[in-house]
């Protein structure tokens, strides 16, 4: 089973309507997207961490990815309810999210996410999970 959308559809959708949107999608699989951010120094806390608003934004960010890969583009699908763990300061240079669909239905759409830093995929910096809502259909 292939993607209802690529990475490459993605992001060229998010930049024609989102244009200040910060991640970007580098891989997608029929229920799952992955996005990945290098954060730049306003994003920055000190020590070096990246802020735990970015990291929320990356883990809504990768939610919305995987449900454009699970049902296809629906760029007006809106979060409706997202909540996440922080594990550890997320120190390194790219942040990573993997956001995971769990269930797809008319209304909405659930999901898990994972944010790590660099090549730590086995050492997560947050978990996330949330709801999306599809646009109705008249």
């Amino acid at each position: 089973m292939l993607a209802k959308a690529t990475p490459e559809e993605i992001n060229r959708i998010v930049g024609e309507l989102y244009p200040s949107a910060s991640g970007t999608c580098i891989k997608t699989g029929p229920t799952w997207a992955v996005t990945s951010i290098k954060p730049d120094p306003a994003t920055r806390r000190p020590g070096n961490i990246i802020s735990g608003p970015t990291v929320f934004a990356m883990a809504d960010c990768a939610l919305w990815f995987a449900l454009f890969a699970t049902v296809g583009i629906e760029p007006m699908a809106l979060t409706s309810e997202l909540s996440i763990r922080y594990l550890r300061p997320a120190r390194g240079e790219t942040l990573y999210a993997r956001a995971d669909i769990h269930h797809a239905g008319k209304r909405s759409v659930i999901g898990s996410v994972k944010c790590w830093i660099d090549d730590a995929v086995d050492t997560p910096v947050a978990v996330a999970q949330g709801t999306y809502v599809r646009p109705s259909v008249s």
